[in-house]
């Protein structure tokens, strides 16, 4: 065999072990969460498209970073025209778009809401996994557990909060909201009032039950709809001042995932000043 194909067999060898990549080199998100960890976790020249809300400041912790990703539709005809290699979705949303996309043979993962961190953990290896960095998910998970053990350790006596919405309705126990708020040292009202997942409460049982803060996961401004109006009361805000109110913003608790530490250590710097 001669020197000069003894060459070329070499550098064929070297440019397949460059341009190969484990993972899917065309992701597709139709999942708000997956957002966060493709950001998080992926080659940006690996992702053809973040969700529809990825740039949302209001929903996404990456909102500014997304601004640097494409985003499209999350209908079918854009993804089938992004040719996507893999396609994340949320079981439980945009099921017409994956009823059209499914019989077509795209490689997808199902994205779970997650409810504890051990959810966030097995997400973070899920994703990492299929896109092809399992150590960048290790490596994820060894941040988030590090920022978690920073946050002082809450005292004996917790205090008790109520995460309440417009409408009336109460976060309650078994939800991503609750575990924060434990981890934050506080008590979930819902627990005592016996109430799960998203429950409403009417205003004079909150009165009844006495909460020490009232958190929103957004400030209630005047004359925005009637729901939100509810939350303005007179009865609510002689008893919940500013000092008696916490404030956690829905993009650091709409999913889990990068932003839950965050989300624990700011609730826990609001509650025990």
């Amino acid at each position: 065999m001669s020197l000069r194909l003894l060459a070329a067999i070499a550098a064929s060898f070297l440019l397949l072990c460059t341009t190969t990549h484990a993972g899917p080199r065309r992701i597709v998100s139709l999942n708000l969460c997956a957002d966060q960890y493709l950001i998080a976790l992926a080659d940006p020249e690996q992702v053809a498209s973040l969700s529809e809300y990825a740039r949302d400041p209001s929903m996404s912790y990456y909102a500014e970073r997304a601004r640097a990703y494409p985003v499209a539709a999350n209908a079918a005809e854009a993804v089938i025209t992004l040719r996507p290699d893999l396609v994340i979705v949320n079981r439980l949303r945009k099921q017409e778009t994956q009823a059209i996309l499914k019989p077509r043979g795209y490689p997808t993962v199902e994205l779970r809401p997650a409810r504890t961190f051990e959810d966030i953990v097995e997400q973070t290896r899920q994703i990492a996994a299929a896109i092809g960095h399992p150590d960048r998910g290790e490596a994820l998970i060894a941040r988030m557990r590090a920022a978690l053990a920073a946050i002082p350790p809450a005292g004996e006596t917790r205090p008790v909060a109520a995460h309440y919405q417009r409408r009336g309705f109460i976060t309650g126990t078994g939800t991503l909201l609750d575990e924060i708020m434990t981890r934050a040292g506080l008590e979930n009202l819902a627990g005592r009032l016996g109430k799960k997942a998203v429950s409403r409460v009417s205003l004079e049982e909150i009165v009844a039950a006495r909460p020490d803060y009232l958190l929103y996961s957004d400030r209630p401004a005047p004359g925005t709809d009637l729901g939100t109006d509810l939350l303005l009361h007179p009865v609510l805000a002689a008893r919940y001042g500013a000092g008696r109110q916490l404030h956690l913003p829905g993009a650091l608790t709409v999913c889990g995932g990068p932003s839950f530490p965050e989300a624990v250590a700011e609730l826990y710097r609001q509650a025990h000043p």
